[in-house]
């Protein structure tokens, strides 16, 4: 993994690089920054697979710099010597947050979600040829609807029936299939609840909506559980409940 370390505190710079070739070799650290505007400038020219943002810095905090460089390519870890900014890391799709002085176990923690991130997009090849398909959702009749799912050598077309949910995942989407495939899609939640809306998927929570095709069993409660045919249960939303319960025949 390529990764930029941006932090006004030389020292933690100098400390974060240490720890990272003696414990995580597997990342190399390509350039770092004390000064968040020339990192601004800067930072696209490495194409990172990975970014370690400090948050509170002169000139432009870890949040200024980001919408900046908005949409970004790459993973976020934010460290930091403070602990009020967590939510808003997660706002921001942070893969993780570490506190000064940082942990090698939390740190080499960091460095496995990203990796598996970093899977997930290049599985599915910068998301290109399933964002182009699944605007295919739009024109196509109701139960013929097609998806593309990337492969090594190019992609496979399959039916969207066989998607079993959609979870948020920061500014992506992860979509679970029930082959046992996750592929993680360059769109919001948003945007593909939008696309569709015409087939048979429904918002069941903020961070999910899910196949109704592929629900096994619904378990009462104030919102209650779904549980798709995989096995995989999926809390369900008290405000879509209804919405829910709606598509079904009862």
């Amino acid at each position: 993994m390529k990764a930029i370390i941006v932090d006004d505190e030389d020292g933690s710079i100098t400390t974060l690089q240490m720890l990272l070739s003696r414990y995580c070799p597997e990342v190399k650290v390509m350039a770092s920054f004390l000064d968040p505007l020339e990192a601004i400038a800067r930072i696209d020219s490495f194409n990172p697979d990975l970014l370690f943002l400090d948050i509170e810095m002169p000139y432009a905090n870890a949040f200024d710099l980001l919408d900046k460089l908005a949409p970004v390519s790459f993973e976020v870890i934010f460290v930091t010597a403070f602990n009020n900014y967590a939510l808003k890391a997660i706002k921001y799709a942070a893969v993780d947050y570490l506190l000064k002085p940082v942990s090698i176990e939390e740190l080499k923690f960091a460095i496995g979600r990203a990796s598996k991130q970093l899977e997930l997009r290049q599985n599915q090849n910068e998301n290109k040829r399933v964002s182009g398909l699944l605007e295919n959702l739009k024109q196509s009749d109701k139960g013929s609807h097609k998806i593309t799912v990337p492969t090594k050598d190019g992609f496979e077309v399959e039916d969207a029936k066989n998607i079993l949910y959609l979870e948020a995942s920061g500014s992506y989407t992860i979509m679970a299939m029930n082959t046992g495939n996750r592929i993680l899609v360059s769109k919001g939640l948003k945007e593909l609840e939008e696309i569709l809306a015409d087939a048979n998927f429904v918002r069941v929570h903020h961070s999910f909506i899910v196949n109704i095709l592929q629900v096994k069993e619904y378990k009462k409660g104030r919102g209650g559980t779904i549980e798709m045919k995989n096995g995989d249960l999926i809390e369900m939303s008290v405000r879509k409940k209804q919405d829910f319960l709606d598509k079904f025949v009862i």
